[in-house]
């Protein structure tokens, strides 16, 4: 997870490992609240089963190919940034918070292998906090797919509906796709998160693209610059709870 060091003024990665996992989870969990904009991203070990050109635009064909996927590997780590709605990143100085026993002043950023990642991060994800979080992710069918799998201890559901259900139930109704937002940009805009990012004048803080930690970050400074520029009138909120690639309105 990136956090700030306030000596240099950079951001830098906070690394979440078996050893730290709980502790790590109950700290987002008492911060959340007063940062409830998480943004998310994983990385996986990519495909295997391959999509059919001719099918690409059925949402149903589409998740089946994501469930033959998820169902079939393992997701290799999970990235969370956590900001207010202004931007800014908490500050873990002021809260006391230490979980290394060394000098922490402020996060933003944490990075997770999955390891044990089931009963700690249910913990952010479901009761009254899921209720209160706006999740912010990047082209996310994959994302939550293996994070349903993770929390549900189980292959994925037989069906898109009931996938769906499931995202709603755990994740809440305010999910943001920064790849589905696009489409409604006046200006036009398309490719991977890099290119969004420089095509919106946002810079990589820290790390570099296919780290969870870093991407994370960058997804939620795209978004909130896409907000800022295209969504000032009617907000983003109308675009919310769908998932590029598995658009079911």
């Amino acid at each position: 997870m990136p956090m700030i060091n306030p000596d240099v003024g950079s951001v830098v990665v906070r690394e979440v490992w078996a050893d730290n996992l709980d502790s790590e989870f109950e700290l987002i969990s008492g911060i959340v609240e007063d940062y409830p904009f998480i943004s998310m991203d994983t990385e996986f070990p990519g495909v295997i089963y391959k999509a059919d050109l001719r099918r690409r635009g059925n949402p149903g064909y589409i998740y089946k190919l994501l469930k033959s996927n998820v169902d079939a590997l393992s997701l290799i780590q999970l990235g969370l940034t956590l900001s207010d709605a202004d931007g800014n990143l908490p500050d873990l100085a002021s809260t006391g918070a230490d979980s290394s026993g060394s000098s922490i002043s402020a996060t933003s950023t944490w990075i997770a292998t999955p390891t044990r990642l089931t009963r700690s991060s249910s913990s952010v994800v479901t009761g009254s906090i899921s209720s209160s979080v706006s999740w912010v992710t990047f082209h996310s069918a994959y994302d939550f797919g293996y994070l349903v799998k993770i929390l549900t201890r189980r292959e994925l559901p037989g069906s898109l509906g009931e996938f769906l259900r499931l995202v709603r139930a755990f994740f809440g109704e305010r999910v943001y796709d920064v790849k589905h937002m696009m489409r409604f940009c006046e200006r036009r805009l398309y490719g991977g998160l890099d290119r969004v990012a420089r095509s919106l004048e946002v810079n990589r803080e820290v790390g570099k693209c296919h780290q969870a930690g870093s991407d994370s970050l960058l997804t939620w400074q795209a978004f909130r610059r896409m907000r800022d520029l295209y969504f000032v009138k009617d907000g983003p909120e109308k675009h919310a709870g769908v998932l590029y690639g598995l658009e079911v309105f």
